[in-house]
């Protein structure tokens, strides 16, 4: 725990560093009528913070800048509370527990969620929104082709195979405490081969193309679809539940109180097979993420007419 507190300090430092020296647009904060969205480097992040940016736009007279590619949710979280953006379009209750909060994550959905709501609001003065209606957890993943040949429906079923498996997972994952590398194997009782970190973008094609026996992939990732992958079932339990909210600080809902209804707006409305479509029009089909987030809100018949 020691180490996982210092280690957690370091990086909030090194974000902080790179977020205050940081020359990108939309990364200075406070101006007067603009919205600042921040999103990660994942797509799904991307679509959703669009879908703020369109109600915003279309539904008040305020400014939306969109602050993306940021890395990590520890440099999220330090934009936000710096007030270098006003909103997060994606936070991951699992992820949170443990990188921000520092405590092994629940496995409760509805207990986590609660927790996170209360103690980002005791702690930072951040409203953490119920979820948009979705987890996206972490899944072991492979070829459809090794998962009939070898037998693998759990995660249990690579015990037998493990030692000739390579294993391709994002960078942060393998060496975080709780719910990275070091707790899997307490948890399931094996290693791979070889355990090789990668950008999530990359592990889909890499186990595709046989680059990689096993990766662990997004559990909404639309090219899990177009791939034709195959998840294991986490038999068990070793995931944490990541549900996936908006987060904002209470003073941008006290100066723009409209922006809470629109927010809310999103909460509750998008199951994990929608997310999926929307993550394979994106990954797969190639459209912006801004246009797939306005095509589903026009779609479903989310705008209205202001003052209404």
């Amino acid at each position: 725990m020691k180490n996982q507190l210092l280690r957690t300090g370091l990086i909030a430092v090194l974000a902080a560093a790179l977020l205050a020296g940081c020359s990108l647009p939309g990364l200075g904060g406070g101006a007067d009528g603009t919205i600042r969205i921040s999103t990660q480097t994942h797509t799904e992040t991307q679509v959703l913070g669009h879908m703020l940016r369109h109600l915003i736009e279309e539904e008040t007279d305020l400014k939306v800048e969109m602050v993306e590619n940021l890395s990590t949710s520890i440099i999220q979280h330090q934009a936000l509370t710096d007030r270098q953006v006003d909103i997060t379009a994606a936070r991951y209750t699992g992820t949170d527990m443990a990188a921000i909060l520092d405590i092994e994550p629940m496995k409760d959905p509805a207990e986590a969620m609660a927790f996170v709501q209360k103690e980002f609001d005791e702690r930072f003065d951040q409203i953490w929104y119920d979820s948009y209606g979705f987890q996206n957890t972490y899944a072991f993943t492979v070829t459809a082709e090794l998962a009939e040949q070898e037998g693998l429906v759990t995660v249990s079923d690579l015990e037998k195979v493990a030692d000739s498996l390579t294993l391709g997972v994002d960078n942060s994952w393998l060496n975080r405490q709780g719910d990275g590398y070091p707790g899997f194997i307490e948890t399931y009782g094996f290693e791979f081969s070889e355990a090789l970190p990668m950008s999530i973008g990359l592990v889909y094609q890499a186990v595709k193309s046989g680059k990689m026996d096993v990766v662990l992939a997004y559990s909404t990732d639309g090219r899990l679809k177009a791939f034709n992958l195959k998840t294991l079932e986490d038999d068990k339990k070793f995931f944490p539940p990541y549900e996936t909210s908006p987060v904002t600080r209470k003073d941008v809902i006290e100066k723009h109180p409209e922006l809470d209804g629109l927010i809310r707006r999103v909460t509750g409305k998008i199951d994990a097979e929608t997310m999926t479509q929307l993550n394979y029009e994106a990954d797969v089909n190639k459209k912006e993420p801004a246009i797939v987030a306005k095509e589903y809100l026009e779609e479903h018949n989310y705008f209205r007419d202001k003052g209404e």
